[in-house]
Parts: C-alpha cells; structure tokens; sequence
C-alpha cells in the first residue's frame, strides 16, 4: 500500500481525529463536568457541552475538508483556552517541565491549527 497524499491532508485528518475524540469524550466521561466546575468557568455543564459539540463538529469539518476556515478559529480558541485555563497553573505551582509534558499535545495541536489556517490563508486548498 502506498501512501501518495500529500502532508495537508494527513495534518487535516490528525487534527480532526484528536478533536472529535476529544469531543465525544467530554460527552461520555463524567470527569471533565468535574473539572469544568473546577476551573471556575460560568455555567460549567452548558460550557462543557458547547466546547465539546464545537470540537466534534469543527473536528469533522476539518478532517473532511470542509469549510477549514470556519472550523479553525474556534479550535485555536479553545487551545488557547485550554493552555490558560489548565497548562499555566500547572507552569505556575510545578515548574516549566510539568507544563511542557502537560501542555505538549495542546501545543502540537495549536500548532498543527496555525499551519492549517497559514495554509488556508494562503489561498491554497487543503
């Protein structure tokens, strides 16, 4: 079997994969209502359902590669979101290695984004 395709489309269906798990996993586990509700975030449950059903439906739209330019954009904001609400406490209280073993899968994927969206922006189709 050979693999001929080209890299974005291989980084188009990573991304979407990591995101629709992560998705439907915020959805089945009971643990992240618990962490949600300990981030101190407003509405914690309508915010956990929100994020989840925007990774899952941006996920899908990516790996499918379609409309990328509407689904990046509120994935780098949840990675943001993510890396400030979860990865710099842990920077803060445990030190730069905890959070760059903590943060390495946030921060691939923010950057996995950022070169899907230069890409886009290019004018170039994924």
């Amino acid at each position: 079997m050979q693999l001929n395709m080209n890299l974005s489309k291989w980084i188009c269906y990573s991304v979407g994969y990591v995101f629709i798990t992560s998705g439907i996993l915020k959805l089945l586990v009971s643990d992240f209502k618990a962490l949600f509700i300990s981030l101190g975030l407003p509405f914690p449950t309508s915010t956990l359902l929100l994020v989840a059903l925007i990774e899952i439906g941006c996920g899908m739209l990516i790996a499918g590669r379609m409309y990328v330019n509407f689904a990046v954009p509120p994935l780098i904001l949840i990675m943001f979101g993510a890396l400030y609400l979860t990865k710099i406490p842990v920077l803060l209280n445990k030190g730069f290695f905890s959070f760059a073993f903590e943060a390495r899968l946030d921060i691939v994927m923010l950057i996995l984004l950022l070169l899907i969206w230069q890409h886009i922006r290019g004018k170039k189709v994924i």
